[in-house]
């Protein structure tokens, strides 16, 4: 009952903000490009760097969590693409939502709220892996002729890289800086949460047997990972908490985004974000729960 209570009161805030954002989004119907653009390109680059940054952040303690969330993706790519001719689906618009997991507006808050301030410096290393490998590796998968450089040199492609050389050259920052920065970083995750609220209300239904049968294997695929990755891998209890909330998370809304842009059959795409992340509400706690107890 005690397990039950706290993976309920970590589950419970992330999703009445999400609701908050689906109800706004349904009566007063916002642009959102603005709000997207300032979280995207000033708050989570000031999230990410402040993180990395900071003085209690080691980043070669991470390594292991780093090298998980890269079998973790490549593994998720591998296991699902024989998936794709039964489900009836392009490879190309499949594999990206079963590899790119929404770690940032749903992992990150999840992290904090399960394991404290003590769970975002490995919520970020994972963010920054997954995150890295969708800008480049994801998108080449949409297409070929795509311009990884445009987007690495994106802004928060480039507070990664910022923070990762201040982390490893052990450089200070100033604290009324960091202050400043830790403040924006402070403010991503509601509004990021909102923002996912508030798109679900954009996307399609159609294709919702792809939807579904996407929303089970996301999560199955990537609990299945999990438990070779952390016998192989030299994870802390922190990390191995994380390891198993993380391989249950549903695909990433950036996907959605991504398919449009290139072509890679939209609405299936959307059917699997939108239907992955209202299940989320049945496998988190699963994975949370395996979390906890490996932790």
């Amino acid at each position: 009952m005690d397990l039950f209570l706290r993976i309920a009161g970590i589950i419970t805030p992330v999703f009445l903000i999400v609701l908050a954002g689906w109800w706004y989004g349904r009566a007063r119907h916002p642009d959102m490009a603005t709000f997207n653009r300032i979280c995207l390109e000033v708050l989570t680059p000031a999230l990410v760097f402040s993180a990395l940054a900071a003085k209690d952040f080691d980043i070669r303690g991470q390594w292991p969590l780093m090298l998980a969330a890269v079998g973790m993706v490549a593994g998720s790519g591998l296991l699902s693409w024989p998936f794709a001719r039964v489900m009836g689906v392009k490879p190309r618009a499949l594999l990206p939502p079963m590899m790119f997991i929404n770690s940032g507006n749903m992992g990150l808050p999840l992290a904090l709220l399960a394991l404290g301030p003590t769970g975002m410096a490995p919520a970020v290393a994972f963010f920054i892996v997954t995150n890295t490998l969708h800008f480049s590796l994801g998108v080449k998968i949409l297409s070929r002729e795509a311009s990884v450089r445009v987007l690495l040199l994106s802004p928060l492609m480039i507070a990664t890289a910022l923070g990762l050389v201040f982390a490893f050259l052990c450089i200070p920052v100033s604290p009324w800086v960091m202050t400043g920065l830790k403040m924006l970083g402070d403010a991503t995750i509601p509004m990021l949460l909102f923002s996912l609220g508030v798109r679900l209300t954009h996307m399609s239904m159609r294709g919702w047997r792809i939807g579904m049968a996407s929303a089970v294997l996301r999560p199955v695929v990537g609990i299945a990972l999990a438990f070779p990755l952390m016998w192989l891998l030299p994870l802390d209890s922190v990390q191995r908490t994380l390891l198993f909330l993380y391989a249950a998370l549903p695909p990433a809304v950036i996907n959605y985004l991504f398919a449009e842009q290139y072509n890679a059959e939209p609405d299936k795409v959307a059917s699997m974000v939108m239907i992955g992340n209202a299940m989320a509400v049945v496998f988190v706690p699963i994975g949370l729960w395996l979390g906890l107890r490996a932790g």
